[in-house]
């Protein structure tokens, strides 16, 4: 009986900790297929990103000038 219990707890055990560490490894695929390929620094090379960053955002220099004016 109480080999029984023993081999059972291991069994049940072994199982648990297959599936935490499957759906672990599933859950960082998920976070690793994220659409960030281009976050932070961009390449010298991508002219229209580079261009884009440069520009910046217009609507804070209007919105300035308007409240100047």
């Amino acid at each position: 009986m109480k080999r029984k219990t023993i081999m059972s707890s291991l069994v049940i055990s072994t199982v648990a900790v297959g599936l935490t560490s499957y759906f672990l490894k599933q859950s960082m695929k998920a976070k690793k297929s994220l659409p960030i390929h281009k976050a932070g620094n961009p390449s010298p090379e991508d002219i229209e990103d580079n261009k884009m960053v440069s520009e910046g955002s217009t609507y804070p220099v209007q919105y300035y000038d308007q409240q100047k004016k």
